[in-house]
């Protein structure tokens, strides 16, 4: 076990609200509220298997598809008590240790609770948490919360409750006979509960300050997540300091001094004495503060809280606080009245006392996804490591999101309260197998909703868990990417290397990029992928050299409105496209949209970006064969405005010799439309080469530098085909695709090199 290092440092207590008229700025929604995405992050875990958790359903059994989970582990811990053992609460009702791989049923919360146990509707249900009382060893004292409906409702009075309660959430106390057992026998007894109107958003996590020492106020004193019970988006009661709805929560179990004599209420809690509200409170303004860790070295409290429109939001937290819900999700203005929209702070939004996220992402939502309907994003706190046994993680708060399992880090350091100030980066995370091969949590977990969760033990290591498949892995290692140069990977928008299905659609690829944009195997579905390459390979190909039709096998996305992940790519200065080429078959193809059978096509389409007016076919940035002055050229292609003149930058060689049948090659065009650049590369060397249309087709001699591409988001991506949709074929590519890359800048020459270097021998 590593001892912990810890800094002491004095917290400031009360922030207090001053009741100002708000004086509205530009009134105008933001249309996209966090522009700053994910960059991936060149860093890549290692993880190992610690253990497959017993199966659990819900009683009785439900239809909601978010429930049926292999088991619906939520955290897993190590008791303090120097034994070594594990544990880890599952929101069917059981809590487990685990020694040596091996899980063991402790107790049956849910059975304790009897028939009013609640857990087969809603994500707030069931047994949500444990927290061990740092004396466990000598008091073997630990808490719990878990939820009740049913007959409870009607015969057992909530210390709190939210009109038209439909749920409560209960905290026991509970003393085992013997702390060093492996079965629990003792008592409990009840020392908390709280009504709820929805069931999401009830008490999420408790825990106890791991930083704090004997003697230290904090010290024994235990910590609750209240969530808003879903109704904040509709009330004020994440504002009402007289509730305890919304809020982190501080007590004291020891104590007595509460209303209802079941615990005390710590006096040094910030609003202890004041007029209208309840002492319990620690912070406030939370809608789902679902997770929350302390620094062991700084000892700062980082909450995650779920958004509601738009925002994910990582929290630094200090006594007082007011984080906003629901006048404020993130640093924006939430409307109730609208919900659809965010709004720009208040020019005197200083006089409101609030906080903001220290870091942050928004859900980019698809513009086919209703405005008010779950977007399938939900940030889980994590925690920060300052273990010895991976130093490529030192200082980093490593989080995730739940649903798709996309695992984050961002520098403490970068972690900043000051009001409206700079969100920390976040910077995503790969994961990669002894083999090398790069992994997602969906990868580990099997299934496209991860149910993401985090843990630790004693020593300071991370755990990933997943409810997808009940498995729990412990971070083990860091290391650079085997894919990527390290000093690409914050610029890598998109990237495919079609070993990453989309789970249960092998017709779909995942994006190993920060962009998250899918792309389809268009016609060939999974027949596309062939063993070839690193791995697996594109195989796209012209089907019917005879026949006009759409059977061509391609990929691609296309959106005739933009599409959103792509966004890196809209109003940008830079573009390169490049990626690993096979040509497998006779190239350019049979035009089948010609009468004449002697016709053949006049391009080779190989990879690029779409404009933002495209109809398929338009690029921003491409890589092609198209003939030049009658004769077929290896190209870099583009344009800088949307309906604007393109560019063509042609190699001199011929494009047998660049690109030789049945070889792999990897190729690479530039576009830095700020100064009209553009280049080739083959196999990690220049290509030389000339520009084909003269004077200045993009535009960037007249008027004031600097230049960008038009400010729209393309249309989409393109592999191996003319265009992306399957409405139209032209200019196929017979040919095998691998590791294709889209980044948003110029990649420098000796990096193409590095790229190179850093693949080849996989091909």
């Amino acid at each position: 076990m590593l001892r912990r290092l810890v800094i002491a440092f004095t917290v400031p207590l009360v922030v207090s609200l001053v009741s100002a008229p708000q004086a509205l700025a530009d009134d105008s929604p933001v249309p996209d509220p966090i522009p700053e995405k994910p960059v991936a992050s060149g860093l890549a875990l290692t993880v190992d298997e610690l253990v497959t958790m017993p199966k659990s359903d819900t009683n009785p059994p439900t239809t909601d598809k978010r429930l049926q989970r292999y088991a619906r582990i939520n955290y897993v811990g190590e008791l303090p008590d120097g034994s070594g053992r594990m544990y880890v609460p599952d929101l069917n009702g059981k809590l487990y240790t685990v020694k040596n791989g091996a899980p063991r049923e402790y107790l049956d919360v849910g059975a304790a609770a009897g028939a009013d146990f609640f857990n087969n509707r809603g994500l707030g249900t069931g047994f949500g948490f444990v927290a061990f009382h740092p004396d466990f060893k000598q008091n073997g004292k630990f808490y719990t919360v878990h939820t009740e409906n049913g007959n409870a409702l009607l015969t057992k009075q909530a210390d709190w409750a939210q009109p038209n309660t439909i749920e409560q959430s209960v905290v026991d106390e509970w003393t085992a006979t013997d702390p060093a057992a492996d079965t629990f026998t003792g008592t409990h007894r009840e020392i908390l509960r709280i009504g709820f109107a929805g069931t999401l958003h009830t008490i999420q996590e408790i825990s106890f300050n791991p930083t704090a020492r004997r003697g230290d106020d904090d010290y024994g004193k235990l910590y609750l997540a209240v969530g808003d019970g879903g109704r904040g988006v509709t009330n004020n009661d994440p504002q009402d300091l007289s509730i305890p709805h919304g809020k982190l929560i501080r007590i004291d179990p020891a104590g007595t001094n509460s209303a209802n004599g079941k615990y005390g209420i710590p006096s040094t809690n910030p609003f202890v004495g004041r007029a209208g509200a309840i002492g319990e409170i620690y912070s406030y303004g939370y809608r789902d503060p679902h997770r929350f860790s302390w620094d062991p070295w700084t000892r700062k409290l980082y909450l995650g809280m779920i958004g509601e429109h738009a925002i994910e939001g990582v929290y630094d937290v200090k006594p007082g606080d007011n984080a906003g819900w629901s006048q404020r999700e993130g640093p924006f203005v939430f409307r109730s009245s609208d919900r659809c929209f965010l709004y720009p702070l208040p020019a005197n939004d200083a006089d409101f006392g609030y906080t903001y996220p220290v870091a942050a992402y928004d859900h980019d939502r698809p513009p086919n996804l209703s405005c008010t309907a779950d977007s399938g994003h939900a940030v889980i706190g994590g925690f920060v490591y300052r273990g010895r046994s991976i130093p490529a993680l030192f200082g980093k708060y490593v989080f995730g999101d739940g649903v798709n399992g996309s695992l984050f880090y961002t520098e403490t350091a970068e972690m900043s309260r000051v009001a409206n100030g700079q969100r920390a980066p976040i910077h995503k995370l790969s994961v990669v197998d002894r083999s090398g091969r790069v992994l997602t949590m969906q990868d580990l977990a099997g299934d496209s909703r991860v149910d993401l969760k985090f843990g630790t033990d004693n020593a300071g290591d991370i755990f990933v868990l997943s409810k997808a498949n009940g498995k729990i892995w412990q971070i083990t290692g860091a290391v650079p990417r085997p894919d990527v140069v390290p000093t690409l990977a914050p610029n890598l928008v998109a990237q495919y290397d079609f070993d990453h299905p989309a789970l249960g659609n092998p017709a779909m690829e995942r994006d190993l990029g920060s962009s998250g944009t899918a792309v389809q195997l268009i016609n060939g579905g999974a027949a596309m992928r062939v063993q070839d390459g690193s791995r697996s390979a594109l195989q796209t190909q012209q089907v019917n050299p005879t026949v006009k039709g759409n059977d061509d096998w391609k990929a691609g996305t296309y959106s005739a409105t933009g599409v959103p992940t792509l966004l890196a790519f809209n109003h940008t200065q830079q573009i390169t496209v490049m990626g690993w080429v096979k040509p497998t078959g006779p190239n350019p193809s049979p035009n089948t949209n010609s009468t004449d059978p002697a016709r053949f096509f006049g391009a080779v389409a190989l990879m690029g970006v779409l404009s933002g007016d495209s109809d398929g076919h338009t690029v921003r940035a491409l890589l092609e064969l198209i003939e030049v002055d009658g004769v077929m050229k290896l190209v870099a292609l583009g344009r800088r405005v949307d309906g604007g003149a393109s560019q063509t930058f042609a190699a001199t060689e011929d494009w047998h010799k660049i690109l030789p049948d049945n070889k792999w090659t990897f190729l690479t065009a530039t576009f830095d439309y700020d100064t009209g650049a553009m280049a080739l590369y083959a196999n990690g060397v220049p290509v030389p080469g000339a520009y084909v249309v003269q004077g200045d087709p993009w535009g960037v001699r007249t008027g004031d530098p600097p230049y960008f591409t038009s400010a729209t988001n393309p249309r989409g991506i393109k592999i191996g085909g003319g265009f992306p949709q399957n409405t139209r074929e032209d200019n196929p590519c017979n040919c095998r695709f691998d590791n294709v890359m889209f980044l948003d800048r110029v990649v420098r020459p000796w990096e193409v090199g590095a790229q190179y270097a850093l693949t080849r021998a996989a091909f």
